[in-house]
């Protein structure tokens, strides 16, 4: 089992349409805090970003916020955080990755999609070795997962690269995932006679 240390969370800047994606990204804060793992996420104090940093900072955990000048106004960054504001987008993401063991998606839109998709791409060519998980929250990312089981079939994404996605419903349960991951020795991702 790993320690993580600090696990960066990607997350919607706005709550959506239900109630139990507020309550999911409050309840990860707890369960982050009451392991003394930080939350590493992207600065903001407004949707299921200032949920998951309220509830953190409630329950006395550490709270990293990375967020670029540009957005500091839009997003309403969240000054209760160690917030670290950067120059652009890349340097956020690149911080954020570097500050962090794992990686989390709570629901979002594009720019969580975005974000998970490009730490989970760089796990597949490895750039890192750190886990990759959805909270799969009241079955949020079915259809995600369905895209991404849809890939393997069609010959864009190896079975392997597949495995490196990590889904659970509940925080506990998909942070001990996360601690007893274990990177795999992933093939080349191109052959040959592919190209």
């Amino acid at each position: 089992m790993t320690m993580l240390k600090r696990v960066c969370v990607f997350c919607g800047s706005s709550n959506g349409s239900r109630c139990c994606y507020r309550e999911a990204a409050a309840a990860l804060g707890r369960v982050l805090a009451a392991r003394h793992t930080g939350v590493v996420y992207g600065g903001g104090n407004v949707g299921l970003m200032g949920a998951l940093a309220d509830a953190a900072l409630a329950a006395a955990g550490e709270v990293i916020g990375v967020i670029p000048e540009h957005l500091v106004s839009k997003e309403l960054a969240h000054r209760r955080v160690d917030l670290r504001i950067v120059h652009s987008m890349h340097e956020r993401k690149a911080l954020m990755a570097d500050l962090s063991d794992a990686f989390v998606a709570l629901p979002g839109g594009y720019g969580t999609f975005e974000e998970f998709c490009e730490v989970l791409t760089w796990s597949q060519l490895g750039l890192h070795a750190k886990p990759c998980g959805l909270l799969n929250v009241d079955g949020y990312y079915d259809g995600l997962l369905g895209l991404f089981d849809h890939a393997v079939v069609e010959g864009f994404v190896r079975p392997q690269s597949r495995d490196l996605v990590l889904v659970d419903e509940e925080a506990g349960r998909l942070l001990d995932r996360l601690s007893d991951w274990q990177a795999p020795a992933l093939e080349r991702w191109i052959d040959r006679d592919e190209r």
